[in-house]
């Protein structure tokens, strides 16, 4: 028995700017589709918690939005539920992007933070498929004379490539301590949550510019049902909101084709991750201003 290896456990906050790859990091650990994705920057707006659990170790990944300059009081309420999700984990992912050949005034803000703090961190060097060598060492020896990292692990996040090492690391910083959620559990977010952000995903990956982060999507219903076989489907209507008319007709698209396919494309994820028939209406609604209300910028409070 007394080989056998102890339990651990703990929370790992992911920190990066915008569109370093966080996300896509976390989906890869995880293995299972818990943050959206798209290449659009500021996608992940809550702190998300995703659940890896392995055979000694549960390790609670909180994954928080992108730190950008904030314009709007959703941004002023991302930045703080960014910085917010260091408090009480027990470590840090730093994530930085392999082609960057300097400190970039993002990673600054990030860094001093962490000096403030004092948290045991991981640096990751995310996109290493992308740069040589030479380029790798001259980032990893800058950043190593800036903070006492733990550890820096270059991986490719889309390519999978090493993200198996930023477990390793991780578990090694965890203490002793009980599995907070159930094994089979990967995130803590509700089903209505989870629809929301794949309707949303689809909606950002389909849309052209003209429509940017001024949508969220609400989702008002959503029931288990039996088909006429006795198959077990989900009822769910779902309501995108965005700030401009002109932004409604774009979504829609001529003769509703636009929404139709971000519908199905969302309704097909669903299925996958749920396991079960999906039946998806959405609608899609003008709220001018909504990025300043707070009744709704609360609901992406952590």
């Amino acid at each position: 028995m007394d080989n056998e290896k102890k339990f651990k456990s703990g929370f790992v906050s992911i920190l990066g700017r915008t569109n370093v790859g966080k996300s896509t990091l976390i989906n890869a650990l995880v293995g299972e589709k818990v943050a959206i994705m798209t290449n659009k920057p500021q996608t992940t707006r809550t702190a998300i918690k995703a659940i890896v659990n392995r055979e000694n170790s549960q390790i609670i990944f909180i994954d928080t939005p992108g730190i950008h300059k904030p314009k709007s009081k959703l941004g002023e309420t991302m930045i703080e539920s960014a910085y917010g999700a260091m408090d009480g984990v027990d470590a840090v992912l730093f994530i930085i992007e392999a082609t960057s050949e300097e400190i970039g005034r993002g990673d600054r803000r990030i860094l001093d933070k962490l000096k403030e703090l004092n948290k045991r961190t991981i640096l990751i060097i995310n996109k290493m498929d992308l740069v040589k060598k030479e380029q790798l060492a001259k980032l990893i020896e800058l950043y190593s004379k800036e903070y006492n990292f733990e550890a820096i692990i270059p991986i490719s996040a889309v390519k999978n490539k090493n993200t198996e090492e930023v477990i390793e690391e991780i578990e090694k910083l965890l203490k002793e301590g009980p599995a907070y959620y159930d094994i089979d559990e990967y995130t803590d977010q509700t089903g209505r949550q989870l629809v929301a952000e794949v309707i949303r995903e689809k909606a950002l990956k389909l849309l052209d510019d003209e429509v940017p982060h001024g949508l969220y999507v609400e989702v008002e219903k959503m029931e288990e049902a039996r088909t006429k076989n006795d198959e077990e489907i989900y009822n769910i209507e779902a309501t995108i909101y965005c700030l401009r008319d002109s932004h409604k007709g774009i979504i829609i698209g001529k003769n509703g084709g636009m929404l139709k396919r971000i519908g199905t494309y969302a309704r097909q994820d669903l299925e996958k991750m749920l396991g079960t028939k999906i039946n998806l209406k959405t609608w899609v609604k003008t709220k001018k201003d909504w990025l300043d209300q707070d009744s709704i910028v609360k609901n992406f409070k952590s």
